[in-house]
């Protein structure tokens, strides 16, 4: 790859943007550009009304994120703006509001793990491989992977990634609920955008408050969640968006329904 080649891509497909971390010649390794570019490309996601859907994924199809660029780690910890947002750009970045998937190619590890991790899932390619790598050097996860890991696949299986840096691979993920989806090799990307598509034509108001009560009441005891859900969707009812799409149900339109692969 060129040195004048971005290292972050970033593509409208519809209402779907579609971010690449463009380093494959380092595994796209993040060092502190790629950190600032993947910040910019939230920040343009999360302020652009007509985008519902974010993809994030990795060129070259040998590697998601292999983490950190180790060798240029002071430019990591050192990027303004690193504690607010993470040091790999977005991990501490929890106001988005909108879905984010993650397209998972090859190695996923060390801090990619925990940027797919930030995704709200993941649909990866069989070639797909997962760990906490970064176990071997002493690097710690600071980019969410203790916070989140144990909240996508329990606390036995993300204390057993993270404390031993084993390698698993896709199969291992899907079992654990790593990965919510699987497909052939290359075909990630591909199935991440049929996925958005479908995610970018429901009504949104209600997919986002949806989304806001289930991220904001995970810790919560179960009848503070159910308040506080309540209070989420306390005015979705009187959306003209809801209305709309009731008038349509009344009058026969029934869009298909989601499907997993099979």
């Amino acid at each position: 790859m060129s040195d004048s080649a971005p290292k972050v891509l970033t593509e409208r497909r519809g209402s779907t943007l579609v971010v690449t971390i463009n380093r494959p010649d380092v595994r796209n390794c993040v060092d502190g550009d790629t950190a600032q570019l993947l910040n910019d490309a939230a920040n343009v996601f999360r302020d652009d009304d007509d985008l519902a859907v974010m993809v994030l994924t990795g060129a070259g199809g040998i590697s998601f994120c292999s983490g950190a660029d180790l060798k240029a780690i002071d430019t990591l910890m050192t990027r303004p703006g690193a504690r607010e947002a993470g040091p790999m750009g977005v991990s501490r970045i929890t106001d988005l509001g909108k879905p984010v998937i993650g397209a998972i190619n090859g190695y996923c590890t060390a801090g990619g793990l925990e940027l797919a991790c930030w995704c709200d899932f993941r649909i990866a390619s069989r070639n797909a491989q997962f760990g906490v790598l970064n176990r071997r050097w002493g690097v710690p996860l600071v980019d969410g992977g203790t916070q989140r890991l144990p909240r996508i696949v329990g606390l036995g299986n993300a204390l057993y990634l993270i404390e031993t840096g084993a390698l698993i691979d896709a199969e291992h993920a899907l079992r654990i609920g790593l990965v919510q989806e699987l497909v052939q090799e290359e075909q990630a990307l591909e199935r991440a955008l049929v996925v958005a598509e479908a995610l970018g034509r429901y009504p949104r108001k209600a997919m986002r408050r949806d989304r806001q009560a289930v991220l904001e009441g995970l810790t919560l005891p179960i009848d503070e969640g159910l308040e506080h859900e309540a209070r989420v969707h306390r005015d979705t009812a009187a959306e003209p968006e809801m209305a709309s799409w009731l008038r349509r149900y009344a009058a026969g339109d029934r869009p298909a329904p989601f499907r997993p692969p099979e």
